[in-house]
């Protein structure tokens, strides 16, 4: 019995070192992304931008940003939700805690789950993948071109979250389709993104299609529902949030987030 008692002790050690460690990492990580940045929230936003742009895309600036609107530098985001680690898997609770950055493009994902961890991230210009089992152990740790690619889609998609960052640059254009939807482009550091997005009559954003790598190599068609548009700190955003991959089979839909938290421009970690 009492070496019983011993062996559950050390493991539930090993497993609060573990997440200390863990915890250390991503703190770390946090503030690396936020030092790379800057503020450019004396910037400002004004309607007599939006005169030659495509009429969905003046609807949805013209709904979601006030006149003045100062740019948003900085976002840290929380959020809870399901996710699927498979086609036949169940779905799993998942809480979740992002930060980005604008001026120079940069996130980092922490999602928690009962079996796992999940660091999604895009820092320094490279993306990559980190998922560790009890907090302990890594069971994936990819990154390369494809993560990079991936990561700055997620990016750039999750953008409605922190709309100014959609409004264009030197990087960013929009391009007219019809009516109802237009396409996004996006270059940088040798990538060359899109995303064709699907705008209601209100003027909300609520989907958004692209290609993006499911695994080492072959692209598929990759979809971000966006509902339940809410003013969270000033900012009309969407909350509810549906993930797929859109596949010869079908949609295989894989991640249900609710936003829970939004704050903007305060560049250090919950």
């Amino acid at each position: 019995m009492i070496i019983t008692f011993l062996i559950l002790g050390l493991l539930l050690l090993i497993l609060l070192i573990g997440k200390i460690n863990l915890s250390i990492n991503f703190s770390k990580e946090v503030k690396e992304l936020f030092a790379q940045s800057k503020s450019i929230s004396e910037q400002k936003f004004h309607k007599n931008q939006l005169d030659n742009f495509p009429k969905p895309v003046q609807r949805y600036f013209n709904h979601i940003l006030k006149e003045g609107q100062p740019y948003i530098s900085y976002a840290r985001i929380k959020h809870d939700g399901q996710f699927k680690t498979g086609f036949d898997k169940d779905w799993i609770n998942i809480k979740g805690e992002q930060y980005a950055t604008t001026a120079k493009p940069g996130f980092i994902w922490k999602g928690t789950t009962s079996m796992f961890v999940a660091r999604d991230m895009y820092i320094s210009d490279k993306g990559r993948l980190i998922v560790s089992l009890f907090s302990l152990y890594n069971v994936v740790d990819a990154e390369g071109e494809q993560y990079n690619q991936g990561e700055l889609l997620r990016w750039l998609g999750e953008s409605v979250l922190y709309p100014t960052n959609l409004l264009p640059s030197e990087k960013l254009q929009w391009l007219p389709i019809d009516t109802q939807t237009a396409k996004l482009t996006y270059n940088y550091n040798g990538l060359s993104l899109f995303f064709i997005i699907t705008f209601n009559d209100i003027g909300e954003i609520t989907e958004m299609e692209t290609k993006r790598y499911m695994d080492e190599k072959k692209l598929e068609t990759w979809v971000i529902k966006a509902t339940n548009y809410r003013e969270l700190n000033n900012v009309l955003i969407p909350t509810a949030f549906d993930v797929l991959w859109r596949l010869e089979k079908g949609d295989f839909s894989y991640a249900k987030f609710n936003i829970t938290e939004v704050e903007y421009n305060k560049p250090e970690k919950f």
